[in-house]
């Protein structure tokens, strides 16, 4: 695989916790030889448009993308519709228009859950949503898929 070049995007709505996952991230892609842009966006119902603006809209290319965030269950059912929706646009980017993503936006009941698996001492989700784009982008270099 080519030097990958990656754009992380996160939802800062919990601001620690995504920054933690973007360290995990950043990490990974670099461990893998890769180089990434930052780009936040206000929470995770924002995270695929922002990732379909810079897919068609930017003057740079980017191999694949990483979604960063983190949903915490309330007292409504607006969870339900961020955790849903959020990845199912996430999916449709993928599968409509053949982008490699890594799916790092948590879905918790709390933020002990949360802190649990967006820490890097711990089970680093960053990383690993970071890891699932580079695997991704690997499959569609294999596949010669565009």
């Amino acid at each position: 695989m080519s030097k990958p070049h990656i754009l992380i995007v996160e939802a800062v709505f919990y601001h620690d916790l995504a920054d933690e996952m973007a360290q995990g991230a950043i990490e990974a892609i670099e461990a893998k030889g890769g180089d990434y842009t930052r780009l936040s966006v206000p929470g995770a119902l924002e995270v695929p448009a922002a990732m379909k603006f810079a897919h068609d809209g930017s003057n740079v290319s980017y191999d694949g993308y990483v979604a960063l965030g983190c949903v915490i269950r309330g007292e409504t059912t607006h969870y339900d519709y961020v955790c849903g929706e959020s990845a199912r646009g996430l999916q449709d980017l993928a599968l409509k228009h053949n982008m490699a993503i890594g799916n790092g936006i948590l879905t918790v009941e709390n933020r002990d859950q949360a802190w649990a698996r967006a820490n890097r001492s711990e089970k680093n989700k960053g990383a690993d949503a970071a890891n699932a784009a580079l695997r991704m982008i690997e499959l569609k270099q294999e596949f010669g898929t565009k």
